[in-house]
């Protein structure tokens, strides 16, 4: 039976915390930092994989080769610093925290595991961003997604506003019901994986990446320092420990469960912030989902061979036009020359 240690921990300011590991995925205490741009790679590494820069943080130490964790559960949650989760292995402080996403990770998750279909699942229900890959489309094909849909199994049976206690909260607002939604999100995904108990023991890795931004509306619409916004943390801290407990114990003491709290994303200038409140249309239109398009890392490589196959093919056309025009047929052709041959024996 595999133990996980278990640390009390307090998180101030923006953090990395890992809340549940293996014991074979060893992270050391300290206070040592990461970059926002670097967890990907920390992800990576947890799972086995290869990165194309080494990762000098001495926060996680190398690992068996041939052991390693059958699932990944990163959660990013935004607008909050601290978060009293006590039962969690290690915590670290998070610097440059700049906006990310494991689209990389799941790239290799799916080209090495391919035949597999493992589970990927990368979700953002503010922003009704949804990505599935693998199986992931089978289990939760009945995910709620869109801010509707979330709403609508929010007055179902098996809701989490049965058990959660409201206090401040409100299942009227609009601020209070989008926390709401995520945490119903975060039940239903446990709901389902249970369902589906055999996804954990194969032997192709998963990957879960969700983003949550309630909390950070709620600081928006009431203030940090309301009931609204305490409560909300309190029940959002235990809705998390409970989710990585449930997780790590589905897929049998081997799953990595990450949660990331940052107060503000370093974004670019360029780039506008807008609430989720403040509009109903979601940007693709023509679809319900607001699925990105697929990137291929493969796209640079191909293009760079087409385009220089290209250009060889064309000096290559222009060289033999060169030659053929300025050809002399009673010298150069083997064709004249053994025609005049035989004219002359003639």
């Amino acid at each position: 039976m595999q133990i996980t240690l278990l640390l009390v921990a307090s998180v101030q300011g923006d953090s990395l915390t890992i809340l549940q590991a293996p014991e074979y995925v060893s992270f050391q205490k300290g206070d040592w930092p990461i970059s926002g741009e670097k967890i990907p790679d920390m992800v990576a590494l947890t799972m086995g994989f290869s990165v194309q820069e080494d990762l000098s943080w001495p926060g996680l130490r190398a690992g068996p080769l041939f052991q390693r964790p059958r699932a990944n559960v990163l959660v990013v949650v935004r607008g909050v610093d601290s978060l009293a989760l006590p039962e969690s292995v290690a915590s670290y402080p998070l610097e440059n925290p700049v906006p990310f996403t494991l689209d990389s990770v799941a790239e290799t998750v799916h080209t090495l595991f391919a035949e597999d279909t493992p589970v990927v699942l990368q979700l953002a229900p503010s922003e009704e961003r949804l990505y599935m890959l693998g199986k992931a489309n089978a289990v939760f094909e009945d995910l709620p997604v869109t801010l509707q849909q979330i709403r609508a199994r929010l007055s179902q049976d098996g809701s989490v506003l049965a058990s959660l206690p409201l206090n401040s909260l409100s299942r009227n607002a609009e601020a209070d019901l989008l926390f709401l939604s995520e945490v119903q999100v975060l039940h239903d995904i446990t709901a389902l994986l249970q369902r589906h108990r055999h996804l954990a023991k194969d032997h192709s890795p998963d990957l879960y990446s969700l983003e949550l931004s309630g909390l950070e509306e709620l600081g928006r619409r009431y203030g940090q320092d309301s009931s609204q916004y305490q409560d909300a943390t309190a029940i959002l801290a235990n809705v998390l420990q409970k989710f990585g407990e449930d997780l790590f114990g589905l897929y049998g003491d081997s799953a990595v469960v990450e949660v990331v709290t940052v107060k503000n994303f370093e974004v670019p200038h360029t780039r506008k912030s807008r609430s989720i409140l403040e509009s109903k249309q979601i940007s693709n239109p023509g679809s319900p989902y607001n699925l990105a398009y697929k990137y291929n890392f493969e796209y640079a490589v191909i293009f760079n061979i087409v385009l220089w196959l290209m250009i060889i093919l064309a000096l290559a056309v222009i060289v033999i036009s060169y030659n053929l025009w300025n050809m002399d047929p009673g010298y150069d052709s083997i064709i004249y020359r053994m025609t005049n041959q035989k004219i002359r024996l003639d």
